[in-house]
């Protein structure tokens, strides 16, 4: 968003706060040339979405031979009229260099205190836990639903 104009610096810093307001996002990637969607609690750093997961998982593996991922991330509605939402697209990697690894680690543990008591967790919950890894979705555009502004309202944030 550098040198971007007063509107597309507001649509963002609202995506942002809309983003910090919720705590899962729904990953959709490419599986066996299907569509598959899993659910990942995140941090943020900017626009950019971080979570920790199995690599053996499907979306994990998935995303190590294509990059390219939509993801959603919308609370539950019972009236329509209230609906936000974020849609991204854009491309995940997982994070290989320990310092970024640890750097997602303290995000998701700042967003999430629950993940530092696992340091306690029994000896089989923390073996499996070291073998997860971080992973980054750094969108390529977000578009904001926001029906509380009027219905069908879309705002897209293209990120260079």
């Amino acid at each position: 968003m550098s040198g971007a104009g007063a509107d597309e610096r507001a649509l963002g810093e609202e995506i942002v706060a809309f983003l910090e307001s919720q705590h899962v996002a729904s990953l959709a990637t490419i599986v066996d040339g299907a569509a598959h969607a899993a659910n990942v609690m995140y941090a943020l750093e900017g626009l950019s979405l971080l979570w920790t997961s199995d690599p053996a998982s499907r979306h994990s593996a998935a995303i190590e031979r294509d990059p390219r991922v939509t993801a959603t991330v919308a609370p539950d509605y019972t009236d329509f009229r209230l609906i936000r939402g974020a849609q991204i697209a854009g491309r995940a990697r997982r994070l290989a260099d320990a310092a970024e690894a640890a750097h997602a680690r303290d995000l998701l543990r700042r967003r999430f205190p629950f993940l530092r008591e696992l340091d306690n967790a029994p000896p089989g919950l923390r073996t499996a836990i070291g073998k997860a890894a971080y992973y980054r979705l750094d969108p390529e555009s977000v578009t904001l639903i926001d029906n509380s502004r009027r219905f069908g309202d879309k705002r897209t944030l293209r990120i260079a």
